[in-house]
């Protein structure tokens, strides 16, 4: 080897992609091999499961009382229940992982068809 400095470039091809209200570094051929389970979302299933659940129980007579319980907005509950909606292999796809690329909390929080073939 020479004294000469020598200059060595190691290329590593990244994508950011939001993952669950924070980002992560994905390299290609990862998504195929890791999951994509978005956190926030799948929080949200959960949350509006257990909602309607307490609801269907008895424990709170409306959603305003729920809301009031869980202190936040009561038309923030009704958006949230609404995933409750999801046809089942809907939910079952986000619970692990599988939900379609574009498939996030805020596109779910707006209209969706309710019938489950249309979804």
């Amino acid at each position: 080897m020479s004294d000469a400095a020598q200059t060595l470039t190691v290329v590593i091809p990244l994508r950011v992609k939001p993952r669950g209200g924070r980002k992560a570094m994905v390299t290609p051929g990862a998504l195929a091999l890791e999951r994509r389970q978005d956190i926030t979302l799948i929080k949200a299933v959960a949350r509006a499961f257990r909602w309607r659940r307490m609801l269907e129980a008895g424990r709170f007579a409306t959603i305003n009382e729920l809301a009031a319980a869980e202190k936040i907005n009561s038309s923030y509950v009704s958006r949230v229940l609404r995933l409750t909606l999801l046809a089942p292999d809907i939910v079952e796809a986000i619970l692990d992982g599988r939900q379609p690329e574009g498939m996030t909390l805020p596109g779910l929080m707006g209209r969706f068809p309710v019938v489950w073939h249309q979804q």
